[in-house]
């Protein structure tokens, strides 16, 4: 049996100065942590206000459009309901269409947080892009859409 080839360590220099999905995650994760603090006094998370946000349509939606939307698996999208269903803010009811699918609403309440929650939002998108062109800006959504 033959030992692995050890990768050299200047390998992982390259790779963190250039893979993308490592960069994307960091990115990620500054941007959800920022969001996170700013959403805190409304006991919502940067997910919850997304998730919130995906319900706020003429019509409820089945959790299979959602779960697209928010490129979430079905289990997961459901574990992130729960906490919301618990506290009123989303009811998740039986498709009157197709017994074996949900369709996801905001409560009344919900409806009250998201609008409490939004004007958050906004603040905070705009302080992240204070420092970028809009040009910028839009050039980074054009691409990060391309790429999800």
């Amino acid at each position: 049996m033959s030992r692995a080839k050890k990768i050299p360590f200047e390998t992982t220099l390259m790779v963190r100065d250039c893979c993308l999905c490592l960069h994307m995650q960091r990115a990620a994760r500054n941007l959800a942590r920022i969001f996170d603090e700013a959403l805190r006094p409304l006991d919502l998370t940067n997910g919850q206000f997304s998730l919130l946000m995906s319900l706020n349509r003429p019509h409820p939606p089945a959790i299979k459009d959602v779960s697209t939307l928010l490129a979430m698996d079905r289990t997961t999208l459901t574990a992130a309901l729960k906490p919301l269903e618990r506290r009123g803010l989303v009811s998740i009811e039986q498709d009157p269409d197709d017994k074996r699918s949900r369709r996801l609403s905001l409560t009344p309440e919900g409806e009250r947080l998201l609008a409490e929650a939004f004007p958050v939002w906004q603040r905070t998108h705009a302080e992240i892009e204070q420092p970028l062109s809009s040009a910028e800006v839009d050039r980074l959504r054009k691409q990060l859409r391309a790429l999800s």
